[in-house]
């Protein structure tokens, strides 16, 4: 193991958010506390309690599940298409460090900067409800475990793209949807029978019911359920980089 140069990546990754702190970090905890203020204050007020939670409380988890997933794409296929865009990349594949310790170096500082903002979320969050957390372990788990499953999705979607337009499609049309279809500012035992069901094929909801679940011992499906799914989903994006590295699918062409 080149520790050296997955340390390299990986400082080089953290600094250019130092350089970008209002991008990375104070936007996004911005606009989380916007979406807090708005449905906090638009709903709260029609709906004050979701199973037995005030709904102030009770959207704290889908909020920073929501940034978490899109802050991890986003960190993760803007630090790896930007040496691609500028031709660095190829400097990158010809230094001694492997496939593998690039994808550490890469993912591992976008799952940081994602756990970062969302440990963030949750202070400021606490200022303003109060929270309690009751698997404080699980918690962190399952922010660990989506950071690093959606940074590595964020890494192939860096991959994959041939231009700046191609980084925002997958995030804007089909995460953000998922994310706000998936029980972020609801439970979906509040939907129709035939609803409930259409949302258990939505992956975000094991992900945001899990994270819930760590908060406040109840969760819309099985936390087994929430575990099993991010697993699959991490194992298939592995499985998906490992193919591209080997294949050098639009790396080395």
């Amino acid at each position: 193991m080149n520790y050296r140069g997955v340390l390299a990546i990986y400082k080089f990754e953290m600094a250019r958010t130092g350089r970008s702190l209002f991008q990375s970090v104070v936007s996004p905890v911005i606009s989380t506390c916007l979406y807090f203020v708005v449905f906090g204050s638009a709903i709260g007020s029609r709906i004050t309690e979701v199973d037995g939670i005030s709904y102030g409380t009770f959207i704290v988890p889908g909020l920073i599940m929501l940034s978490l997933l899109t802050q991890s794409v986003s960190n993760a296929s803007f630090g790896i298409y930007f040496p691609k865009f500028v031709g660095t990349i190829y400097e990158l594949l010809s230094a001694p460090v492997s496939s593998f310790e690039i994808v550490l170096g890469y993912v591992g500082a976008a799952a940081t900067k994602s756990i970062i903002l969302g440990l963030v979320i949750l202070f400021t969050a606490n200022l303003i409800v109060p929270i309690q957390i009751a698997h404080p372990f699980w918690m962190l788990a399952f922010l660990v475990l989506t950071s690093i499953t959606f940074s590595l999705l964020g890494f192939i979607i860096g991959i994959w793209a041939d231009g700046f337009e191609k980084l925002q499609i997958i995030p804007l049309l089909i995460i953000t949807p998922l994310a706000f279809l998936g029980g972020s500012f609801y439970s979906i035992s509040m939907l129709p029978p035939f609803w409930q069901k259409v949302s258990l094929f939505n992956p975000v909801v094991y992900l945001v019911s899990g994270f819930r679940w760590s908060f406040f011992e109840q969760s819309d499906v099985a936390v087994g359920w929430s575990l099993l799914m991010i697993a699959g989903f991490l194992g298939l994006c592995m499985t998906l980089v490992w193919w591209i590295f080997k294949t050098g699918y639009q790396i080395k062409s």
